[in-house]
């Protein structure tokens, strides 16, 4: 079996996979590199880094690290064991994020193969949810899916849940009083500015309630209608036991495994960073916790269908230098 970076075929089917990743606002900022038919690296792009709302890089390591796993995920389709080094060259490019190489294993398993099929099916969904509740096998599922890529899932409560999103609406006021942020927002969900930014059809409406589980990406889109969403939200926090550049090119890996997981039992996730963002923006870091360090604010549930935002065409994604 040849190896998926040998052939023009088996490098396709891997961009097609990295490219489906979720990212911040969608800037989809990766880049693929081919080496002698061998290895695959994975570089961060410049150019459609965030300097205002992630001036620490923490989104876009994240969003990389979702598209590293879809990545191994390919591989291992493809009857190949993905063998990754995170940051190979810490003293020299600072945009090389990972190396993949790729040993022949022989066929995936079930699992592997249903994993790697949610991947075109995964959407985030900022639609209201239904009332019904997310079982807990679920969740334990989910939990164990970011475990395995050194990760933490940590379901919140009611109580929990209502400060947080009294957290997160404070934050969103925060963000929106920036206008350098509102000029970001602006340039990456206006229709024109980038092509596969995030389009007004995946914004969803704007939320009814106080405090929204929504984010508001259409600030600069005032004419959008609003909905009453689920009265009890269901989110949980995704944590790393540190907070450097491995830290959160892990917890891409492990967000990606577990929205996949999600996908496959029909559950809808939508993300709820404001604070993070805020954080990120101020250049504060993530204080210590217990339970590790907040990379993701996630909401589960069951909404309906939506499309999926656009996406960067695979020849786009290379580099050669």
């Amino acid at each position: 079996m040849s190896c998926p970076v040998a052939t023009e075929l088996g490098i396709r089917r891997l961009l097609t996979a990295a490219g489906q990743a979720p990212s911040v606002l969608n800037t989809q900022p990766w880049r693929f590199r081919i080496v002698r038919g061998e290895y695959a690296e994975l570089y961060g792009d410049r150019d459609r880094t965030l300097s205002v709302s992630d001036p620490r890089g923490r989104s876009l390591h994240v969003s990389c690290g979702a598209a590293l796993f879809n990545v191994r995920l390919a591989a291992r389709v493809a009857g190949h064991r993905p063998l990754v080094w995170l940051l190979p060259d810490p003293e020299g490019r600072h945009d090389l994020l990972a190396a993949v190489r790729m040993v022949e294993l022989g066929p995936p398993t079930a699992a592997e193969r249903d994993l790697y099929e949610q991947i075109g099916r995964r959407r985030t969904n900022r639609q209201p949810f239904d009332r019904r509740h997310v079982p807990d096998q679920v969740m334990s599922e989910l939990r164990t899916a970011a475990a395995s890529e050194g990760a933490r899932l940590v379901p919140l409560g009611r109580g929990a849940t209502a400060e947080l999103l009294d957290y997160v609406t404070i934050a969103e006021d925060g963000l929106l009083a920036d206008h350098d942020y509102l000029a970001e927002l602006a340039a990456w969900t206006m229709r024109g500015a980038y092509a596969d930014g995030i389009p007004a059809y995946a914004f969803g409406p704007r939320s009814a309630d106080d405090p929204s589980p929504v984010r508001d990406l259409g600030a600069a889109h005032p004419g959008r209608p609003s909905a009453c969403f689920e009265p009890h939200p269901r989110l949980a926090v995704l944590t790393t036991p540190g907070d450097r550049r491995v830290d959160w090119l892990r917890a891409g890996q492990a967000l990606q495994r577990m929205l996949l997981v999600a996908t496959a039992h029909g559950v809808s996730a939508s993300f709820l960073n404001q604070p993070l963002d805020l954080r990120d923006m101020r250049r504060r870091r993530d204080p210590y916790h217990r339970r590790g360090h907040a990379q993701m604010i996630i909401r589960f549930g069951y909404g309906p269908a939506v499309a999926r935002a656009p996406r960067r065409p695979p020849a786009e994604l290379m580099t050669s230098f």
